[in-house]
């Protein structure tokens, strides 16, 4: 079992991947060079995809990959969604994957809407130095190293799954008692 990171700070290497993914040449003033405290609109596709889920059950994602799984690359939390950055090709294939999987009718059992951003869109990436403020982007797993390991969509739809069904088992009501006397009421003259 792996635990998780605490890198809410982005390294120089790591500003230097993200950058990377930037539209303009490397002549152009580093990422967070000119507003140092802002976030930055990168494009998706080329360096990384981007998978956006609902807050909790983003971060119900990431503790499975953490807890049970290889880990994660970057992940940051904007506006309510926790965004999971994956290998460049994720968003395109993961719809599919998770169409394929069979959900059957039960909706508690089902993933909320994932937003797949991959080429051609753009998403808010928190400053490099994260955010402390409430309800601004900032880091949950923070860009380290020039050459990030991503997930790509079998690990991303296996997060998936895995937080959907742990969700499911989730319960405000305490386990019923296997040896208790159960009585038909719905017979009632």
């Amino acid at each position: 079992m792996s635990s998780e990171p605490n890198v809410t700070r982005a390294t120089s290497d790591g500003v230097d991947w993200l950058a990377s993914a930037g539209a303009y040449p490397p002549s152009a003033p580093a990422l967070g060079e000119e507003r140092p405290g802002s976030p930055a609109v990168l494009p998706c596709g080329t360096v990384f995809d981007v998978v956006s889920a609902p807050a909790i059950f983003g971060r119900r994602m990431l503790d499975r990959l953490w807890q049970d799984g290889p880990g994660s690359g970057p992940v940051a939390v904007f506006r309510g969604r926790v965004l999971l950055f994956a290998a460049p090709g994720t968003a395109q294939r993961l719809p599919s994957l998770l169409a394929w999987e069979e959900w059957g009718s039960n909706r508690a059992e089902a993933v909320p809407p994932l937003l797949c951003h991959g080429t051609g869109d753009a998403v808010t990436v928190p400053a490099p130095a994260g955010g402390d403020t409430p309800g601004e982007a900032r880091w949950l797993v923070a860009p380290d190293s020039r050459h990030p390991w991503l997930p790509g969509p079998e690990v991303v739809l296996w997060a998936a799954v895995r937080a959907a069904r742990a969700a499911v088992r989730i319960s405000i009501f305490p386990p019923a008692d296997q040896g208790a006397k159960v009585y038909d009421v719905s017979r009632r003259r």
